[in-house]
């Protein structure tokens, strides 16, 4: 039964694009892979790593000399590496961090069939990578999950102690949740992030748009309420499911927290108390990503910042990042567009008749 479960779940969870986005290409002299489209980088690499369920999946590496934290990054659904490519080259530089991220089993190149379980394999094979291979430090290490993305990510933080921070972006709270508003966790329902994310022990930063349209606003706000070291979350006001990458505070708010965790724990106190004193409520909300870059923040305290970006790179950034989301459509909506009412009102029919049967 429980097979059978995981499996319908999957169908309704799981949108790899079809076909592919990318070609691996490997140098017959040289012996390097490259993601087709994109050419070879020096500080770009492209492997192929096996899970402990026997998949092979394929990890992106971005290295950037001056980087003090590792970004671990599970995108989001209907994505693979050839539309996040670029993407992640471009937070590697502006964040000044060294980013892992990978396709889940079934997704672009890798193999085997996508599922919860698999999804959580994948992860760890890229974490062991990166600890085994790379030699980098668990303290040094930012997980980063992406809608669908939180899932492995919230549960391999929640058996992590000494992770340095957790980023949730545009977050579930879990898979059955995300179709159906359900009280209460059923034994069949995935990515049961609501029940994980209190045992993450490490500085958590949510973001999430206010008019997101497949993964509702009040997910977000609910696993911050949950979270046990919360950070500021950034709401972005009137940001949907595909398009947080392209408002200014994204970015800026990216730095101002990865800033802030590789600080000493000894200087993140004053962080720590300020930051306990506005849980009842985020001080952050969004402007409309198409005002000036130079815009005043609703937050006063980042006026006081010196880590803002000045107007002419901030408006540089939002430039860079509208030519990345319109060359990767970015995450979750290229077929869930196409898909998600079909698949939605198969889930909620389903759901009736499982709510029926636990009722029974």
């Amino acid at each position: 039964m429980g097979g059978v479960t995981s499996s319908v779940a999957a169908k309704l969870a799981f949108f790899p694009p079809t076909p592919p986005s990318y070609q691996l290409l490997k140098d017959d002299v040289t012996g390097i892979t490259t993601i087709s489209r994109f050419p070879h980088r020096e500080n770009v690499e492209i492997m192929k790593l096996t899970t402990r369920k026997g998949n092979g999946i394929i990890g992106l590496y971005v290295r950037n000399p001056m980087a003090v934290s590792t970004v671990l990054y599970s995108h989001g659904n209907a994505a693979d590496l050839g539309q996040m490519y670029e993407l992640f080259v471009e937070l590697s530089i502006h964040l000044r961090v060294n980013l892992f991220g990978y396709d889940y089993s079934g997704y672009g190149q890798s193999s085997g069939k996508p599922s919860e379980h698999n999804t959580y394999a994948d992860i760890e094979a890229a974490y062991k990578w990166l600890v085994d291979t790379c030699a980098v430090k668990p303290e040094d290490i930012i997980l980063y999950g992406q809608s669908v993305g939180s899932g492995p990510t919230v549960d391999l933080a929640s058996r992590l102690p000494n992770l340095r921070a957790v980023v949730l972006h545009s977050p579930i709270l879990s898979g059955l949740r995300v179709m159906y508003p359900v009280k209460h966790t059923y034994w069949f329902d995935i990515y049961k992030n609501i029940d994980k994310i209190p045992a993450v022990k490490c500085p958590v930063l949510i973001i999430h748009g206010t008019a997101d349209e497949v993964v509702d606003f009040s997910h977000g706000k609910k696993l911050w309420g949950l979270c046990k070291e919360k950070y500021e979350p950034l709401w972005l006001n009137g940001g949907n499911h595909c398009d947080l990458e392209t408002y200014p505070e994204y970015l800026r708010h990216l730095k101002k927290f990865t800033s802030t965790v590789e600080k000493p724990p000894s200087q993140r106190v004053m962080w720590k108390n300020s930051n306990t004193n506005n849980m009842s409520e985020p001080s952050r909300q969004s402007t409309d990503r198409h005002e000036s870059s130079s815009r005043k923040s609703t937050d006063r305290r980042d006026l006081k910042s010196s880590s803002i970006s000045k107007p002419p790179k901030s408006e540089k950034i939002k430039k860079n990042f509208d030519l990345i989301e319109k060359s990767r459509r970015s995450v979750d909506c290229i077929q869930m567009s196409r898909k998600n009412n079909e698949h939605i009102d198969r889930a909620r029919k389903s759901v009736d008749r499982l709510d029926r049967i636990w009722a029974g």
